[in-house]
């Protein structure tokens, strides 16, 4: 079904630029990139998928069994998103709140343009009907001039909700978790913007490039944009194994060395951080245990400390071996959404977030990633991200965290604008630009 052609790189940070830049002339685009991090896990430095072949896009009616169909006919190389409202899907719960994005909930495409880059090398693989454009576009990317925008005015966002309103809406968020309804709930706030006009790909520049995380991301499908500069992984398959590797525990960092050690320090031996990451490490151990071989769910690591640019981070993983005739689409629907952006128990804290939050979240706190042509996928969690949909001009960014019984509403407000940080500084609109 594909053409593949290998070329060797002298210049992986220039050509990953030049290859985003190129990729710029279609209407489908998702880009994905490590930024160099290491992991065992890590399959590729950065891919690149344009142009659809073949596409779908859903609301959450049917949404996975849609998918699971598209997936068994395609056989091939998909890529997509999955939004968290795709839970009324998965339970029986309601999305009603206010919704200024409008994106579908659920978009995949097969796209007939692949670039796989790793060690040095990019591995083109092309739809056979494209497989005579193979050449000449590597050398059109080689030959393609970086655009860089320069910045003409800063984009000033709103809060959904003021900080008042932030502090009451989780004390009622406490109220349930001392009642017993919930242990743990993940509480989100948005910020945006009305009737304006970014440059995405520019943006994406800026937000990477403050933030370096693992799970970065770009999609553009039509008129909708997303600019991830997500740390955390949700799910990854390869072969029989699965893994998920939650986020739960957060401290700033600082530019004081000394200071920066004891941040660390603290979060690693802060009570309420690691029950936060406890609580839902077993929330996961649970949902993968809906499609593991007996006695196979295993915590590889708990609580350990990762730093990245913004903040210092605790983060889990845990694996399953899968049992025998469980399809892709089904270990993704049994652990949707994600336990890190829920809470537990899952469907009581998905109801109460629906009542205190004040937005549809749509794409953010769901995920993008890939299906390879044997059903192997990995997914991460859209966090630290810009939501954008050219068409109504809306742009939008969300922060959260979880609240536990431990939580004071104050300084969970004080993380979240932790969180924004890269966001609201990435967010400007660009009316000039240079090449490199």
């Amino acid at each position: 079904m594909r053409s593949i052609r290998t070329y060797e790189l002298k210049n992986l940070p220039g050509f990953k630029k030049k290859l985003l830049q190129w990729a710029q002339q279609f209407q489908e685009i998702i880009w994905l990139d490590s930024n160099e991090h290491n992991s065992s896990y890590k399959n590729y430095d950065a891919v690149l998928a344009v142009e659809a072949f073949t596409a779908i896009k859903t609301d959450t009616f049917s949404a996975f069994e849609k998918l699971e169909e598209y997936q068994q006919q395609t056989r091939d190389w998909i890529f997509g998103y999955l939004g968290y409202d795709l839970k009324n899907d998965v339970e029986d719960l309601r999305s009603e709140n206010a919704d200024g994005l409008q994106f579908p909930d659920l978009y995949f495409f097969q796209p007939k343009k692949l670039f796989l880059l790793k060690d040095g090398k990019v591995e083109l693989h092309y739809l056979k009907m494209v497989d005579d454009e193979m050449e000449p576009d590597f050398e059109e990317i080689l030959a393609t001039k970086v655009i860089v925008s320069e910045t003409i005015s800063n984009i000033e966002t709103t809060a959904r909700i003021s900080k008042e309103k932030y502090v009451e809406k989780v004390s009622k968020m406490l109220e349930h978790i001392h009642r017993g309804d919930i242990y743990e709930a993940n509480f989100c706030q948005e910020f945006y913007a009305e009737n304006v006009e970014i440059d995405p790909l520019g943006c994406y520049r800026k937000l990477n490039g403050i933030s370096h995380p693992p799970f970065a991301a770009f999609l553009k499908l039509e008129e909708f944009y997303a600019l991830s500069a997500s740390p955390e992984r949700y799910l990854k398959r390869t072969g029989n194994k699965v893994i998920s590797q939650p986020i739960k525990g957060t401290a700033r960092r600082s530019p004081n060395g000394e200071e920066d050690k004891k941040l660390a320090k603290a979060l690693k031996n802060d009570p309420k951080e690691i029950s936060e990451n406890v609580m839902i490490v077993d929330l996961v151990r649970n949902d993968l245990s809906r499609t593991a071989s007996k006695g196979s769910v295993e915590v590889e690591e708990l609580c350990g400390l990762y730093s990245f640019e913004q903040v210092h981070q605790l983060i889990s993983t845990i694996s399953s071996q899968v049992k025998p005739g469980i399809s892709s689409v089904e270990i993704l629907k049994t652990t949707f959404p994600m336990g890190s952006m829920t809470g537990a128990p899952k469907i009581s804290a998905m109801q109460i977030i629906e009542n205190l939050e004040e937005i549809k979240r749509g794409l953010y706190s769901g995920a993008i990633g890939y299906f390879s042509p044997s059903g192997d996928f990995d997914f991460n969690v859209m966090i630290r991200s810009i939501l954008y949909n050219s068409k109504n001009k809306y742009v939008s960014f969300s922060v959260g965290g979880a609240i536990t019984a431990k939580s004071i509403p104050e300084n969970e407000y004080e993380e979240c604008l932790v969180k924004a940080k890269a966001m609201r500084e990435s967010l400007f609109s660009s009316k000039a630009s240079r090449t490199l």
